[in-house]
């Protein structure tokens, strides 16, 4: 299943806020999207998912969803969105409830996340007994309880600490290496991009346009192990977009 972005245009009133974006998430492909704050990013996102309607262009699904799909697109946020009051199975089970599956069924596919985001040993525990990066895995763990064709992340690790955030990174290639999944993956973070990315879709300062789509032909599997050529290659992605972060930056202080 591919996600297809064609010649997507927004605006906020007289503010134009994305123009003319186009660009394809193929099966099983991570494409991450960085540029400065307040270049659109989070729009395009919610474009992408039909949460908001462009103003121009069209986000359209190709192909076939995985079989047994429930959920052909899913979010994945920073905040988590937990339900505070429900297990960490249950908040798992909260997206599942509303397809007619069979308990056993449900209590399977629950069992199968939690042992896939190892969150087994903690399917009773409240989100409040979590770290944030366990707390994050069960909102990994109930987005890949529909099996999704394509997750839409928006900056799923930008609330947790270094350390958690490169955690969670070897969890995401370790169940993308399982089961490809693919992902349209927004993110401030370039090091993210790097690790996380087949594509890198660049986006200038507001209105966002796509300045350049950077390529990386290493398999995710090797990238923890050959961190020179993605420290040259964040290098080449902060190059693209320095002097747009610059402007963005002096843009905001002028607002200020």
């Amino acid at each position: 299943m591919q996600l297809v972005l064609q010649n997507i245009s927004h605006r906020y009133g007289g503010t134009t806020v994305l123009e003319d974006i186009s660009f394809t998430v193929d099966d099983g492909e991570i494409v991450c999207i960085v540029g400065p704050s307040g270049c659109g990013k989070s729009t395009l996102l919610r474009i992408a998912g039909g949460l908001e309607q462009p103003g121009a262009g069209a986000a359209l699904i190709s192909g076939a969803p995985p079989e047994g799909s429930l959920n052909p697109l899913t979010y994945i946020f920073q905040d988590f969105a937990l339900l505070p009051w429900r297990t960490v199975e249950d908040n798992v089970s909260l997206v599942l409830e509303d397809h007619g599956i069979e308990r056993r069924e449900r209590r399977s596919i629950i069992a199968d996340v939690l042992a896939r985001t190892n969150l087994a040993d903690f399917a009773k525990a409240l989100p409040r007994q979590l770290s944030g990066g366990m707390r994050q895995r069960v909102a990994i763990a109930r987005a890949l309880a529909v099996k999704p064709a394509i997750m839409l992340m928006d900056e799923p690790l930008s609330a947790l600490d270094s350390q958690t955030r490169e955690l969670l990174m070897d969890d995401l290639i370790a169940l993308w290496s399982r089961e490809r999944f693919s992902a349209c993956y927004v993110t401030h973070n370039l090091n993210e991009a790097v690790r996380l990315g087949r594509r890198i879709v660049v986006l200038s300062r507001r209105p966002g346009r796509i300045r350049e789509v950077v390529e990386i032909d290493m398999p995710l599997t090797e990238r923890a192990a050959r961190l020179g050529e993605l420290e040259t290659l964040q290098r080449r992605v902060w190059e693209i977009m320095r002097e747009e972060a610059r402007e963005a930056d002096r843009e905001i202080s002028d607002v200020a």
